[in-house]
């Protein structure tokens, strides 16, 4: 059976990421995935992904990872591979994409401070990492740097189909089953604000219960001091 990597959430650095696991927000960094990979010790593994990206860096280094793996890496996608995930799902021996999932490339950016020399040395630097960005895609793809870099100008989204047929991908899972059911309207999905409200509301139950249960145990205690002081009279009333 082969090992289950998972791309899931934000794509941050080593550094960052006991931040996000504090406050319960999924994100991967590169040790998650290399020391998976040692793990996995050579055998074959499955890539999960769904994540919008984050740092290019941090993807670059499970990108790398992951190609340089010496067993068999199948990459799935199966919700969003945008940005720095769409860059890791470039290391995949074979890359499978859910007919309802996405692939997004767009160009770097950051934020910059000073001057306009400083500005231009951003823009020269940010120019550099689209470049190597594009490289991930050229050598899966096989299409052309300027092709590329015209895509991620444009923030280009490509469906399962577009994806297999620009050669992000090269299969479309479940393709044989020439069915697929979608849901017009709400997609059931809660707000980010009832979600937030939710986790406070159950946190805060569960803080009464813990208190209800301390108050009943002190009841307890309470009737059973009572009775005994009662029993203790009665023995007194007896002599």
């Amino acid at each position: 059976m082969p090992k289950t990597i998972e791309i899931k959430g934000v794509i941050v650095s080593d550094d960052e990421k006991w931040i996000y696991d504090w406050f319960g927000i999924a994100a991967v960094s590169p040790s998650d995935v290399t020391n998976a990979l040692l793990d996995a010790a050579g055998d074959d593994v499955d890539v999960i992904i769904n994540s919008g990206g984050g740092s290019v860096f941090a993807g670059s280094e499970i990108y790398t990872a992951l190609r340089d793996y010496k067993g068999q890496v199948l990459v799935k996608i199966v919700g969003v591979a945008a940005s720095a995930a769409s860059v890791i799902a470039m290391a995949g021996d074979l890359v499978a994409i859910s007919p309802t999932a996405q692939i997004m490339i767009h160009n770097a950016w950051s934020r910059a401070v000073g001057d306009y020399r400083d500005m231009q040395h951003t823009s020269d630097w940010l120019k550099n990492i689209n470049s190597s960005i594009a490289n991930a895609y050229r050598l899966k793809t096989g299409l052309s740097d300027s092709e590329l870099k015209n895509m991620m100008d444009q923030e280009t989204w490509l469906n399962a189909q577009q994806a297999l047929e620009k050669g992000f991908v090269d299969e479309i899972m479940f393709d044989e089953q020439k069915q697929l059911t979608a849901s017009f309207g709400a997609t059931g999905m809660l707000p980010p604000e009832v979600v937030a409200k939710m986790r406070a509301f159950l946190k805060k139950e569960q803080s009464t219960k813990a208190g209800q249960q301390v108050d009943q145990e002190k009841k307890k205690q309470l009737y059973a001091a009572r009775l005994n002081l009662l029993k203790l009279k009665g023995v007194c009333g007896n002599e």
